[in-house]
């Protein structure tokens, strides 16, 4: 099989959760330069329908649904739609994600449950639904959006988010475990960790610390508007088909600091 077979994802089809803006609509527009037919789902559907019209132009086909990913009957309905209109489900990649700053002690619990809520619980649900699928389908890639800031302690002075942390460092735990237990369905979940990007979560860091945070990223530069792409086309094409709960780093090589 040469290259261009492998990395080709034409006739496929995915779905992109949180794909109305950020990561989530730079991963869609990504999914579709490569072929892929793509819905997105978030909570903002006008946001969405734009995105979705902006794949269209680039000749793939592209639906656009409501979704909270906490609600069970809502990520139901995207599945069904989508099997509808594509009878296939070929790519999940789990981006949805929201935070909450505030120093540890004083963090309320009902935030940390919603946190949790979003990132794992969420990411659970419609993972397990579409898994159903790929395993009746004999195929396909789960892709989880983790972060850097699950990989261990971040300064509070800078990202004071324990439970966006913690919750990353699950979605990484998860990716791993879910990945072993799929893999032999020809099913791969692998995740991608990105570093610092400027999107809703970092805002208030890059407002006040945007370059000291630089100086501390080797390539010295934020993650740009196609630095996902990439990634996610080569875990959702056959040429991953046996990388299995990887996490697949893209931060300018702040981790790679001692």
């Amino acid at each position: 099989m040469e290259v261009n077979e492998l990395f080709n994802l034409s006739k496929k089809t995915a779905i992109v959760t949180g794909g109305g803006k950020g990561l989530g609509a730079q991963i869609a527009h990504g999914l579709a330069e490569a072929g892929a037919n793509v819905v997105v789902c978030s909570r903002d559907l006008a946001s969405c329908e734009k995105v979705s019209q902006e794949l269209q132009s680039k000749g793939v086909s592209s639906k656009a649904f409501l979704c909270d990913i906490t609600n069970e009957k809502e990520i139901q309905n995207v599945i069904d739609e989508t099997m509808k209109h594509y009878g296939n489900i070929d790519i999940l990649v789990n981006n949805s994600g929201t935070s909450w700053m505030a120093p540890t002690l004083d963090l309320p619990a009902d935030k940390w449950d919603k946190v949790m809520n979003v990132n794992l619980k969420g990411l659970f649900l419609f993972s397990q639904k579409v898994a159903r699928i790929m395993m009746k389908q004999g195929s396909g890639k789960i892709i989880n959006i983790a972060s850097v800031s699950g990989m261990g302690g971040t300064d509070p002075r800078l990202m004071d988010t324990i439970a966006y942390n913690t919750s990353k460092g699950g979605v990484i735990t998860f990716t791993k475990d879910l990945g072993v237990k799929l893999a032999p369905h020809n099913i791969q979940v692998n995740a991608i960790a990105p570093g610092m990007f400027p999107t809703k979560i970092t805002k208030g860091i890059l407002e006040h610390a945007a370059p000291y945070v630089k100086d501390k990223i080797p390539a010295k530069r934020f993650g740009g508007e196609y630095d996902l792409k990439g990634a996610v086309v080569f875990l959702s094409s056959k040429a991953s088909d046996y990388c299995v709960g990887h996490v697949l780093v893209m931060d300018g090589g702040m981790t790679s600091l001692i």
